[in-house]
């Protein structure tokens, strides 16, 4: 009888994703991520033809960062969510808007999705943390390589090290990502967002004024948390104004999210796993 292969370990209890992952101002780079992901053509394709990003929006974020979480802190169900999520893709094909047929589970532009996590995260800790030191920089792009193992991608699909990383990066940000109908509908400070299903009467009641607000909110975090390089390889403009308004909203969350008890600061799966010291599926 033919031997499966281990599954592939989660990120280590106490490693820089486990004290990082779950901590709710890495929710503010999500935005961003997601931008950078869907600027690659058959990405974006897949997104604009497959998603309910327009019709369900709320469901799909919520259902993508508890998948995020279960990378992390999921222990044994980690390599689950990644076959769960391998299953969900093998469906997605098309055609992208250069006429080149894609399949969401081609190695390429699967590790691409995978690999936009490490450049914008690591930057949009700049406003929101201390930045990381080498050291820890490298950690976390090991700890990010195991997410990507967990998730199906092979070695030979990533970088291994940041110093290979960023050559793969530059090359695809001149060679493959462009501004497109995704890119432009996340970007665009009044997008149509309907409001969150089963909502409070009162917020039904409130949202045609909460609702602009918070798409300029998502608009601008999404455009002033890609890296510089990316949002000039996409085409947004970022103006001086608008960094200085971000780092102003920065210096607010740099003193305020420290400060928070864990059970703040922490989303509730992170925080259990925490509290527990070990991953919630583990003894």
């Amino acid at each position: 009888m033919k031997q499966h292969d281990p599954d592939p370990p989660p990120p280590p209890v106490g490693g820089i994703l486990w004290d990082t992952a779950g901590d709710i101002r890495a929710l503010l780079a999500l935005p961003a991520a997601f931008v950078l992901q869907v600027a690659h053509p058959a990405v974006g394709a897949g997104v604009d033809d497959h998603s309910v990003f327009r019709t369900d929006p709320w469901g799909r974020g919520e259902r993508s960062l508890t998948s995020v979480m279960l990378w992390v802190y999921g222990g044994e169900a980690a390599a689950e969510e990644g076959r769960r999520l391998r299953r969900l893709h093998r469906t997605i094909r098309g055609t992208d808007p250069h006429g080149r047929r894609y399949h969401a589970l081609t190695p390429a532009y699967y590790a691409w999705v995978h690999a936009t996590g490490y450049p914008v995260s690591r930057y949009a800790r700049r406003y929101f943390a201390e930045p990381f030191t080498p050291e820890e920089d490298r950690r976390f792009y090991e700890e990010w390589l195991m997410v990507g193992r967990i998730l199906g991608i092979h070695d030979r699909d990533m970088p291994q090290t940041p110093e290979e990383f960023w050559p793969y990066y530059r090359k695809m940000l001149a060679e493959e990502v462009e501004r497109n109908a995704v890119v432009a509908e996340l970007t665009n400070p009044t997008r149509a967002l309907p409001p969150p299903p089963g909502h409070h009467p009162l917020l039904r009641f409130l949202w045609p004024v909460l609702r602009p607000a918070l798409t300029r909110s998502m608009s601008f975090l999404s455009v002033g948390l890609l890296p510089p390089e990316a949002r000039e390889a996409i085409g947004l403009p970022w103006t001086p104004r608008q960094e200085r308004r971000l780092r102003h909203v920065a210096a607010l969350v740099r003193l305020v999210a420290p400060r928070l008890p864990e059970r703040f600061r922490y989303l509730p799966l992170a925080r259990r796993a925490r509290s527990a010291g070990t991953s919630p599926s583990n003894p």
